[in-house]
């Protein structure tokens, strides 16, 4: 068995990203000895077929010949493909390192994960490895814990996952019992028990609060980068779950971080620094739609004023 964790990846329909992501991960030491399952979800539609297919082609085309794929003739939805390709790697390698096609990895990432995954192997409160950090714009420590799970490149292992509660339901409704939603919401700066009652109300496609509400409830714990060493690029509009959304964007580090916390203890400063990115990234975010429905406003007016316009026309036309 490689020394190395397994790294699964997830495709679906977006054949460039998902070049970049490969094109990474070949600049990454630990790549062409690690093992490599890829798995690809089923078209929801059928016009969507050959961007499957072609996203297949470009994964077959950069991956090492020893990888393995898993392709669905059927759409599973991101949750059901991830959680199911997890719980079948980590069963059978006790680790997993977890991508999706729309990430770019630093060079160091993978040795980042491997090398957090053998020291913490035995913390029980250690549930997650982040490769992403948000770009708070504080001096943070240059590695740290914290609650929050980043879904934007990660690792965990067997003995984590085995807690994830795909019940959001359930979840919900021991945090609200607990009188811990405001914890769980990052002392309310961001809403996480709306994402999950969403869920459980309206089957939303969404994992990523389920395994954050499974480790909080545990009070387990995520080790973060300072530097991200994985970056986002799908914000563009071009994914399924996500738009063109302001303040996440951020350059990977080339540089390993080295200074593994000794002690398994949330970092107070980066439950702040957190707090403060959620607040200024809502009023980014608020200002940037009172723009954009200012720049809209004269486009409103003249489609408006050719609605009517076009009425009068008519209106003249009338033999009476």
């Amino acid at each position: 068995m490689s020394a190395h964790a397994p790294i699964a990846v997830f495709l679906y329909n977006r054949p460039d990203h998902a070049r970049r992501l490969f094109a990474s991960l070949r600049d990454c030491p630990e790549f062409f000895s690690s093992p490599l399952h890829v798995f690809c979800d089923g078209p929801r539609t059928a016009d969507q077929a050959p961007a499957v297919r072609a996203t297949r082609a470009a994964a077959r085309e950069l991956a090492p010949p020893d990888a393995v794929f898993h392709e669905r003739d059927r759409n599973a939805g991101l949750a059901g493909s991830l959680t199911a390709g997890i719980t079948r790697l980590t069963g059978d390698y006790g680790r997993v390192i977890v991508l999706e096609d729309d990430l770019e990895l630093s060079p160091v990432a993978l040795t980042y994960f491997n090398i957090a995954l053998d020291r913490y192997v035995d913390e029980e409160r250690v549930m997650h490895i982040s490769g992403y950090m948000f770009p708070t714009g504080h001096e943070l420590p240059e590695l740290f814990f914290y609650r929050e799970m980043s879904c934007w490149g990660w690792a965990t292992w067997k003995r984590a996952w085995r807690h994830f509660e795909p019940d959001s339901r359930r979840s919900l409704l021991e945090i609200w019992r607990a009188g811990r939603a405001r914890e769980f919401n990052i002392n309310d700066t961001i809403k996480f028990d709306k994402a999950l009652h969403a869920h459980w109300r309206e089957g939303r496609d969404s994992w990523a609060v389920r395994w954050y509400a499974s480790a909080f409830l545990r009070r387990g714990l995520a080790l973060h980068p300072a530097r991200a060493l994985v970056r986002n690029t799908g914000l563009d509009g071009s994914g399924v779950h996500c738009d063109t959304p302001v303040g996440f964007d951020v350059d990977v580090s080339r540089e390993l971080p080295t200074a593994f916390p000794a002690d398994i203890a949330e970092c107070d400063q980066a439950v702040e620094a957190m707090m403060d990115y959620r607040l200024a990234l809502e009023e980014k975010t608020r200002n940037r739609g009172k723009a954009e429905g200012d720049a809209s406003l004269p486009a409103r007016k003249k489609k408006t004023f050719g609605r009517i316009w076009q009425q009068f026309q008519y209106r003249m036309k009338l033999p009476f």
